[in-house]
């Protein structure tokens, strides 16, 4: 029945093999969103963090397959551009995870 529907549509697979792993990216960055306490950080840098994985799982999808030049090219940009984001992320959630950490108290009379 598959071949039959993808035949009469004249879409390629490659075309619902690419929308499947967008929409299983997209799901899975879903469930990071949720799972993240809001009193780690805000909403909108775990929403970040997670379209940044979907772009990345995406550009290492496209790396991989043999395409074409063009498109391998396109998608090692793709990688690093995705991996600074997501190690960016990374980095600031952990500097704002310091900042609620407590101070070590100085006594009187101690040197700083």
């Amino acid at each position: 029945m598959r071949t039959i529907v993808l035949a009469s549509t004249g879409i390629p697979d490659e075309i619902y093999t690419g929308l499947f792993v967008f929409v299983m990216a997209a799901f899975a960055g879903l469930e990071v969103i949720r799972r993240v306490p809001q009193l780690l950080h805000t909403p909108l840098m775990s929403l970040t963090n997670a379209l940044s994985g979907i772009a990345l799982v995406g550009s290492l999808v496209l790396a991989g397959a043999d395409y074409g030049k063009l498109e391998t090219t396109l998608g090692a940009i793709a990688i690093t551009a995705s991996t600074i984001n997501v190690v960016g992320g990374f980095w600031i959630t952990d500097r704002m995870l310091k900042m609620f950490k407590p101070r070590p108290r100085v006594e009187a009379g101690e040197a700083k």
